[in-house]
């Protein structure tokens, strides 16, 4: 018997593609929505068997406030968080807040679906392998560890960086050209650039790829650093 969920992610073409395929395999999906600050008043409207919740900065604080409301008002709901590789901090952030579990951004859709599955029925759905990935961290960790948004950042141009935020809001080819005021083909042109930089084959593993390493997010906080009047 399918899931009746919602599916939100600060970046909509991820929370469609991932609607888009559990549609697919028989859920029915109430909704795929962003930005996750209006999470919590969606999903308690819709109130969903589960909510697939999608994050890149796990360990920030406040991030899982949508959680605690979505628990305090609708406690039948089970919250799965997406996430990048988590660190100790956001899969105990998660589960402190309510969440039933917390899954990797880039798994495959089984994986995303036996979580589902198990949090409906009121499992913990985590995988074992990031309960030990996280143990490890704690027992033993690093001093200088990577950072991966940082290091893609510096990969790309800011009209590059541009064009990635673009594609992650789920825009064309055409839309890109015309909100950056350049031709379709050199839209064009920067989309294929970016996908050879993150060594990427299409635009959804661009989106999941800056989503899952917090790339964007670094982006608009260095774009607000740089324009104080983004600040809003």
């Amino acid at each position: 018997m399918g899931v009746r969920l919602m599916v939100v992610d600060d970046h909509r073409l991820l929370a469609e593609a991932l609607a888009s395929a559990l549609k697919l395999r028989g859920h029915r999906v109430l909704a795929a929505a962003a930005p996750c600050a209006g999470a919590a008043d969606l999903v308690v409207s819709r109130a969903p068997e589960v909510c697939l919740l999608g994050t890149a900065v796990p360990a920030e604080p406040g991030v899982f406030d949508p959680v605690v409301r979505i628990k305090r008002e609708r406690p039948g709901i089970a919250v799965v968080v997406l996430g990048p590789v988590p660190s100790p901090r956001g899969i105990a952030a998660a589960f402190a807040a309510g969440a039933s579990g917390y899954v990797r951004h880039d798994e495959r859709i089984e994986g995303v679906e036996r979580a589902m599955l198990k949090a409906r029925a009121g499992e913990v759905a985590v995988a074992p392998l990031l309960l030990q990935q996280a143990c490890e961290e704690l027992l033993h960790p690093a001093a200088e560890p990577d950072d991966e948004g940082a290091r893609l950042l510096a990969l790309l141009t800011p009209r590059e960086v541009e064009v990635l935020m673009r594609v992650a809001d789920g825009e064309g080819t055409r839309q890109i050209a015309a909100g950056m005021g350049t031709a379709p083909s050199t839209a064009r042109t920067h989309v294929q650039r970016v996908l050879m930089k993150l060594e990427v084959g299409s635009r959804l593993e661009a989106a999941a790829l800056a989503a899952r390493t917090g790339l964007l997010d670094r982006a608009a906080q260095a774009a607000e650093a740089a324009d104080p009047d983004l600040r809003a």
